[in-house]
Parts: structure tokens; C-alpha cells; sequence
């Protein structure tokens, strides 16, 4: 250093923006991320690019309070859904019919323990279930939307509420059905899982990302539940897909038994809870129309426009 850059510290040490953004160290990044347009979309699996109406972990839920001696329903079940798989357990532990019903079984309050335990059972049952059935069934026109996105340079991530280990299975069920991301996080990989955006934030690391703020800016993250579509706020775009969703229905085999009417009020009740509840920017039905999305948020950051 100079003394005549030197003599540029103010009384504190300030140094002046024009030498600062002069070093290299700072020049990568500030070069990184500047486009304005969207560059990476982040996807959850069940209900959003795969598995109709989030089968594969409500079952489970059910199966696993039952084991331990205690019954619930499949609303009660699936009313925390897209939390991590213990945070969830404990969640329904909360819902205060649940709470009660275990108090009068047990004499007693739901503890930590009792999680703990919950989820030590959940764990290979549900890898059981995963590896046995055919939860990685892609929705429709999900594999045509990411190949178009990657082809459009939009790197594609995945972040869920299952384990690593659960992860790996449907993303080698997706892959043979075309749908191959660029990288993936799962709940158990981070400290803290959604609705915060450090899943997303994990992947775009894996993607190599300098500058996070910048390539925040550019990320779009979709989830049909209301703590996924939520995931990465305030820092990122996000986006809530209904039409699939854990709140239209409490099994696929149910809707085949619906007439079209009580699945059009469904599929309006799941669009209205994601529209009050999420905070997600926008409510659309699958990923279908995700293209029209990124087209109006690509609009909106050339305009200047942040999330």
C-alpha cells in the first residue's frame, strides 16, 4: 500500500469505495451475479415436481404415531407438512387435539423424548416406503420445464424435508424420467431448514456462487406448502404451486373418488391458503406455468426491481 492511498483513510480507516472496489479480492465479487435476470430456480420434490398430493410422507407420519401408540388423523398429519421430517413429528406433537389425545393415552405431556424417538422409527420406515413404491412419478410436464429452464442457463436446485438418504431416492427415480438438477439439498443438511433460506442458500455454494446477495436476487424457489414457498424470504423470489399440493387431498386415491366439482374446491382451497399464508410472490397451479413466471420476474429485475 502507497502512502498516498493511505492518505485516503478517513480518521476511522474508512476506506473509499473507488479503492475498495479496485482490489481484486473485492472485483470477484462484484462481478459475480450482476445479470438481471432469473439464474437458478429451486424446487422441493413431493407435491411440487413429484409424488401427487405428498403421499409418501403423510402415510408414514400416520404409521409411525400409530406404532408408538397413538392415532392420528391425516389432516393432523399433514398440517405442518414441508417442515424437516423431526421438525414436523414435533409439530404434530403441538397441534393441541394431538397433545391431548397423547395426554390421556400417556398421563402425560409429549416430550423431546418422545420425538426422538417418533423419528428414529420414521426413518427407515420411510426409506422403506420411498424404495418399495413409486413417489418419484414425476408430475406432469415437469422434466420439459427444467430441461427448457437449463437449457435457458437457469441452474436448477432441489431442497426438501427428507433426509439425504430419502433425497437420493427419488432423485435416482426422477433422473431415469429426465430429471436431473444440478444440485440438491435435503432438510438434514443444514442447521436450519425452512422456512429459512439456508437450503437455498446451500445449494447456490454448491453451485459457486461468490456473491450471495446478487445471486439471491436471481433465485426463484417453488414449493406447493406454506413453509417451502415461504423458504429464503425475504431474499429470494418464491413461488407457491396448488394444484398438487399436500392441502388438496389427503391421498391420490382419494381424488379418484372426487367429482370434479369437490376437486376444483380443493384445488381453490389449496391456491387460497398458499395465497394468505405463504408469502410466496406468486400462486400459480404447477410447474407448467412456471415459465410465464420467470418471463414476469425477469421483467421486474431489468426494471430494477428486487424481492
Amino acid at each position: 500500500m502507497t502512502d498516498s492511498v493511505l492518505s485516503r483513510l478517513s480518521s476511522v480507516g474508512r476506506v473509499p469505495d473507488d479503492i475498495r472496489h479496485a482490489a481484486a479480492q473485492q472485483k470477484k465479487f462484484d462481478d459475480d451475479n450482476t445479470e438481471r435476470s432469473v439464474g437458478y430456480a429451486m424446487l422441493d420434490c413431493s407435491g411440487t415436481t413429484m409424488d401427487r398430493y405428498v403421499d409418501a410422507p403423510a402415510i408414514v407420519f400416520v404409521e409411525v404415531f400409530r406404532k408408538y401408540g397413538l392415532e392420528i388423523s391425516m389432516p393432523e398429519a399433514r398440517a405442518p407438512m414441508g417442515l424437516r421430517k423431526d421438525l414436523h413429528i414435533k409439530a404434530i406433537t403441538e397441534i393441541a387435539s394431538v397433545r391431548g389425545r397423547f395426554a390421556a393415552k400417556f398421563g402425560r405431556e409429549p416430550t423431546q423424548a418422545d420425538v426422538d424417538a417418533m423419528f428414529a422409527d420414521f426413518v427407515p420406515t420411510q426409506l422403506e416406503l420411498l424404495r418399495k413404491g413409486n413417489y418419484h412419478e414425476l408430475l406432469p410436464g415437469v422434466a420439459e420445464v427444467v430441461k427448457a429452464m437449463q437449457q435457458q442457463g437457469i441452474r436448477i436446485g432441489v431442497t426438501t424435508g427428507f433426509t439425504r438418504a430419502m433425497l437420493d431416492i427419488l432423485l435416482a427415480g426422477g433422473a431415469k424420467q429426465g430429471f436431473v438438477p444440478d444440485t440438491a439439498c435435503a432438510g438434514d443438511e443444514v442447521e436450519l431448514p425452512r422456512p429459512t433460506a439456508y437450503m437455498v442458500i446451500k445449494n447456490l455454494e454448491r453451485l459457486g456462487v461468490h456473491n450471495l446477495a446478487n445471486a439471491m436476487r436471481r433465485t426463484v424457489k417453488v414449493d406447493d406448502t406454506v413453509s417451502g414457498a415461504g423458504e429464503g424470504a425475504p431474499l429470494c423470489w418464491r413461488v407457491g404451486v396448488s394444484k398438487w399440493s399436500n392441502y388438496v387431498a389427503d391421498s391420490w386415491d382419494a381424488v379418484r373418488k372426487m367429482s370434479a366439482a369437490e376437486l376444483e374446491a380443493r384445488e381453490r382451497a389449496s391456491k387460497e391458503k398458499l395465497v394468505k399464508e405463504s408469502g410466496a410472490h406468486y400462486v400459480i397451479d404447477d410447474l407448467r406455468s412456471l415459465p410465464a413466471v420467470i418471463a414476469d420476474i425477469n421483467r421486474r429485475l431489468a426494471a430494477g426491481e428486487n424481492p
